[in-house]
């Protein structure tokens, strides 16, 4: 592909993913490997160079787009030589006409701005991020896997964390297959910290998704078998409950038991862990607004209507977690989002409708105290963003 047919290639993988934001489809990454296994003709480098200029637009946009030619119009009118592209030769876009503008620059839509929490620093939502990962205690200690991956630096406050550049193929490294890591970003590390599980407890993942978060839960309850407890990862779909077995094996978390629920019903399939379970954690759907980093178009796919849905979807969840805790458990709330509304104010009104709930401190060496919880972020943490509270049921 020439210079300019990348052009015209990120151009038409725009538009795809501004049609899949608006209409609920199929995230950036996923068009775009189906765009190139339909051409194998693309080699590495040009796959390589249209991903970069597609990506490029994408977080320089915090509004969605009316087409890709204006998203990437936006791009080349800051950089010359992208403009210089737009050349109307075979296969390249037509030339950018006298006073045709493209995409407007910014980070935060600009209905989201009034709704982020006073402390995130804007500019550093959409900075490109590390690969984080954690050391699987179940299988290694980070002494013996820090030599196993030179490039690998330690991650302040994270026993078990390692920092490695941004795009590195750690998945085609021992240290991965063999079980001994396992990829995940500081700040879902820090909240599987929060929970403070250990060994006999009954604990209960109750948004599991793909498990990450089980898995670090698992670590901490380590040790003999017969000490261990009991772990289960709860999710209403069947899709992402699978995705936790293989990972579960490879990390020799094979103990974790799985639980489908139900979808609006979830309360009927845990009522046999009533007032029995030490640690929920609820890692609640959300905006992600902290997730950016990796996933900027996020941003065009939000909407004020899907916030408030998600919002009550938060408190809804909380409502039938709360009575699995036995009297002294510890609820942990936390979601990949810096609205007010997902963080702070959600924790509040959960306090206000539940009697007998307190929050209490998180002692941790990072974030930053928010309300009756802690609030990560990029610019402050060098993680995702995430807002977390540990809550307590009365004795």
């Amino acid at each position: 592909m020439t210079p300019s047919a990348r052009i015209q290639a990120a151009i038409d993988l725009l538009d795809a993913i501004i049609a899949s934001a608006r209409d609920g489809g199929p995230a950036a990454d996923t068009l775009i490997a189906r765009y190139f296994k339909e051409r194998r003709y693309a080699g590495s480098r040009d796959r390589r160079a249209v991903r970069d200029h597609v990506y490029d637009a994408i977080r320089r946009a915090a509004e969605r787009p009316e087409t890709g030619r204006a998203a990437m119009i936006g791009l080349a009118l800051e950089r010359p030589e992208v403009a210089a592209l737009f050349d109307g030769s075979t296969h390249a876009p037509l030339p950018i006409e006298p006073g045709e503008t493209g995409a407007a620059a910014g980070a935060v839509p600009g209905w989201l701005q009034p709704l982020l929490a006073e402390k995130v620093e804007q500019d550093a939502l959409l900075g490109r991020a590390p690969v984080d990962l954690r050391v699987n205690r179940l299988k290694a200690t980070l002494e013996a896997v820090a030599p196993l991956l030179p490039d690998a630096v330690p991650i302040a406050g994270l026993p078990d964390g390692l920092r490695l550049p941004e795009g590195f193929p750690v998945e085609q490294q021992a240290a991965w297959k063999d079980g001994l890591v396992e990829v995940q970003d500081a700040g879902s590390q820090w909240i599987a910290a929060a929970c403070g599980v250990q060994p006999g407890m009954t604990v209960v993942d109750l948004c599991a998704g793909a498990g990450g978060k089980t898995l670090a839960l698992a670590a901490a309850m380590g040790g003999p078998v017969a000490g261990r407890g009991t772990l289960i990862a709860a999710d209403t779909i069947r899709s992402r409950l699978a995705r936790l077995e293989p990972r579960a094996a490879r990390a020799g978390a094979t103990f974790i038991e799985t639980m489908l629920l139900d979808q609006s019903h979830e309360a009927r399939g845990l009522e046999s862990l009533k007032a029995q379970v030490d640690v929920v954690l609820v890692d609640a759907p959300c905006s992600g607004t902290g997730t950016w980093r990796r996933n900027p178009e996020a941003r065009w796919r939000l909407t004020p209507a899907r916030l408030d849905r998600l919002v009550a979807e938060q408190a809804r969840i909380l409502d039938f977690a709360a009575p699995l805790l036995a009297p002294g458990g510890a609820l942990v709330y936390a979601t990949c989002a810096l609205t007010e509304r997902e963080g702070r104010g959600q924790i509040d009104a959960f306090l206000a409708r539940h009697a007998g709930w307190t929050a209490e401190p998180i002692d941790l060496p990072v974030g930053r105290a928010h309300g009756a919880g802690r609030l990560l972020t990029p610019g402050h943490d060098g993680s995702d963003g995430f807002f977390f509270a540990r809550l307590r049921r009365g004795a």
